[in-house]
């Protein structure tokens, strides 16, 4: 047992945390996105929402400071401009900036995404099931 360590991260998903070194990225997927098709190594995390996933992993890991952004979006395709609101993106924000003065948050074309996604430590594969919930997180220093 190990003290003040959030119950969502499971052991596997501390240890592939600690192995990422700085400017590693790690992805928080929501329940669609195709984590398995994409991601080299995939933590499941089901049941579990993007905004609890985030503030476990953000209690743990720095944001990389040198990087402008260091936590990334998917941009809405086109034919949903206008037409839907990504809610959860505010949430992300809050809790982002909760957690680290650095958080500086950018959007990311779709398919730009999934290939930086391909390239990522590891996709963490949640149930959340809000749109547009995945996001890249760039870790920093400690």
């Amino acid at each position: 047992m190990l003290k003040n360590v959030p119950k969502l991260l499971s052991p596997e998903l501390l240890k592939v945390l600690c192995e990422m070194g700085h400017g590693d990225e790690i992805v928080i997927a929501d329940a669609n996105f195709p984590s398995n098709s994409l991601g080299k190594r995939v933590i499941r995390a089901d049941g579990i929402s993007g905004t609890a996933m985030l503030k476990a992993v953000l209690s743990v890991i720095p944001l990389d400071t040198y990087s402008d952004p260091n936590m990334m979006l998917m941009q809405l395709v086109p034919s949903d401009e206008g037409k839907v609101n990504p809610v959860i993106w505010e949430e992300y924000k809050k809790i982002a900036n909760g957690l680290d003065n650095n958080a500086k948050v950018g959007n990311i074309e779709r398919f730009a995404f999934y290939e930086r996604a391909k390239t990522a430590y590891a996709v963490i594969a949640t149930g959340e099931e809000a749109i547009y919930a995945n996001i890249i997180l760039k870790k920093g220093v400690i």
